[in-house]
């Protein structure tokens, strides 16, 4: 690829992927998937526009609106809008590429995607974000539709960002469809979405740590580092504490906020933090209060890891890339045991390489890393669920979608534990790979939808033109040896294997057709025999 231009997030994404995958034994028992990889690495579709909205003052302005389909395989592309000014092509696609496994993890039918834009809600008054969401799904619109592309949420694109769009979705299509999850509870919205990708981090972890403790251990008195400070940190903070752990730490993109006590958070500093995020201000503010000032130390700059002293579980919630190598070292000798990524891609690969390599050399006293395809991946599992609430046009209570959230990551640690066991084997006391494992039951599952939708869409033109042929005129084509296969080629996914079926030849259409020659041989033969005679003749 390398006439593309650069796209490091994407590649590392990539990356990261292929060499798990390259490190199991999956390749051997299944040759055909590394091929399978190379396709699934490019999106289906990638759709690029601008969008144009008029400001407060009456000025025009623009961003670049984009929505990248990568893999529907599995079902309807699903994956958020992100709006936010770091938005590029290379982001989105890493992103995109991501949700694949992740909503392949879910168990539920699901492809990937992911889109969103270049503005930045921040500072911008509701009539411009409405204007600028409006304009947005204008063009969208085109392109998304309940059995084809849902789009959700993601950074910068909230409840209010969701609503805006939905609207301008009815008012060009006339129609009311699922065609957005996280909307409003009132309008076709489902409980728990908002908390879902909090809550589901800490289902995970608590699976990783009575797993790691043979069932004697859980949240209870664990000391707990989350970075971020959105709707995923603010309810995996919220569920770790109802669960008896402590938290110790949030951040915003400014810097950390760290608990100086020993209480750390309480639901109350939790809420009053998420009421400074709904008017786009600053942690600090909170650290700086006379209320708050003795509780809290506000470093600016800086992210939690290497501030927070001893902990158990760290939970990187903000944004991909937030955990360095030194910062991974820093968690190690901090005590930690579990890291799990409530963000895409929270920690570089070097970070990953080093959970990885403390993981096999110190065995069960090692830290134990979860992927966020993996570990993250609640937020749209009950996205998913809400896709069937409405398209049965049902509502469930938010105990009903919390027990079904719950069961889904249970069955998604298993899954990642059980494939991690199968195909990469671990020494005696050593925990399995989770990011292995995570990696390749979620590829594995889309390759295999590939495979089996393969040369089941369309045929090639020349095989289609020589199966009529066939059909026409069946004794001669047979007379001359000739076959017709479906084609592999123009599918998802191309397996050169030979053969998929033949056309059997039926002996009465034989029959007629050996008639059918002989009459054309002889209307058509006969008269220009006797028309060559003639000229003969004369002359």
């Amino acid at each position: 690829m390398s006439n593309l231009p650069s796209e490091p997030e994407f590649e590392q994404a990539y990356n990261e992927l292929a060499s798990t995958l390259e490190n199991s034994t999956l390749f051997e028992k299944h040759p055909e998937y590394r091929k399978a990889l190379k396709v699934a690495a490019i999106p289906e579709r990638v759709i690029q526009f601008r969008v144009t909205w008029e400001d407060d003052k009456g000025e025009v302005q623009v961003n670049r609106g984009f929505r990248v389909q990568f893999n529907s395989a599995l079902g309807p592309y699903k994956g958020g809008l992100r709006l936010h000014p770091s938005v590029n092509l290379s982001i989105l696609k890493f992103l995109g590429f991501e949700q694949i496994f992740k909503n392949a993890l879910t168990g539920l039918n699901m492809g990937g995607g992911k889109g969103g834009s270049d503005f930045d809600p921040k500072g911008k008054s509701d009539n411009e974000i409405r204007r600028f969401c409006v304009s947005f799904m204008r063009e969208l619109n085109k392109h998304i539709g309940a059995d084809t592309d849902v789009p959700a949420g993601d950074i910068g694109t909230t409840g209010r960002e969701i609503g805006y769009m939905f609207g301008a979705y009815r008012a060009e299509k006339n129609k009311w469809e699922g065609v957005l999850t996280g909307k409003g509870a009132t309008w076709g919205g489902s409980l728990i979405r908002p908390e879902a990708t909090g809550y589901g981090l800490v289902y995970y972890v608590e699976h990783m740590i009575k797993y790691a403790s043979g069932g004697k251990e859980s949240f209870q008195g664990k000391r707990v580092a989350i970075s971020g400070s959105g709707n995923v940190a603010q309810y995996a903070a919220l569920k770790v504490i109802e669960l008896g752990g402590t938290v110790v730490s949030l951040s915003d993109s400014k810097g950390a906020l760290v608990a100086t006590g020993t209480e750390g958070f309480t639901p109350e500093h939790i809420n009053t933090i998420a009421d400074l995020k709904v008017k786009f201000k600053q942690l600090s503010e909170l650290a700086e209060s006379a209320q708050y000032k003795s509780k809290f130390q506000y470093i600016a700059g800086a992210r939690p890891w290497v501030h927070v002293g001893k902990v158990d579980v760290a939970l990187p919630s903000a944004t991909q890339n937030e955990v360095s190598g030194e910062e991974a070292e820093k968690l190690i000798e901090a005590g930690a045991k579990f890291i799990a990524e409530g963000s895409n891609m929270g920690c570089t690969q070097q970070a990953i390489d080093i959970f990885e390599k403390c993981r096999k050399e110190n065995k069960g006293n090692a830290i134990w890393y979860a992927p966020g395809k993996a570990a993250n991946a609640g937020g749209v599992a009950v996205s998913g669920l809400e896709m069937a609430q409405n398209s049965a046009r049902l509502k469930w209570t938010a105990e009903e979608v919390d027990e079904k959230l719950k069961g889904i990551m249970q069955n998604c640690f298993e899954n990642c534990l059980s494939t991690a066991q199968e195909y990469v084997p671990s020494a005696e006391g050593e925990f399995p790979s989770l990011v292995a494992g995570g990696n390749i039951a979620g590829f594995s599952k889309v390759a295999a939808a590939m495979k089996d939708q393969d040369g089941r869409r369309r045929r090639d033109g020349r095989q289609e033109m020589l199966a009529r042929t066939i059909a026409r005129a069946p004794s001669t084509i047979a007379r001359r040896g000739f076959s017709t296969t479906r084609t592999q080629l123009g599918s998802p996914y191309h397996y050169p294997e030979g053969p998929r079926s033949n056309i059997p030849f039926n002996p009465l259409t034989k029959f007629f057709a050996v008639r059918y020659w002989t009459f054309m041989a002889v209307g058509f033969g006969l008269p220009f025999g006797i028309a060559v005679w003639q000229t003969n003749k004369n002359q």
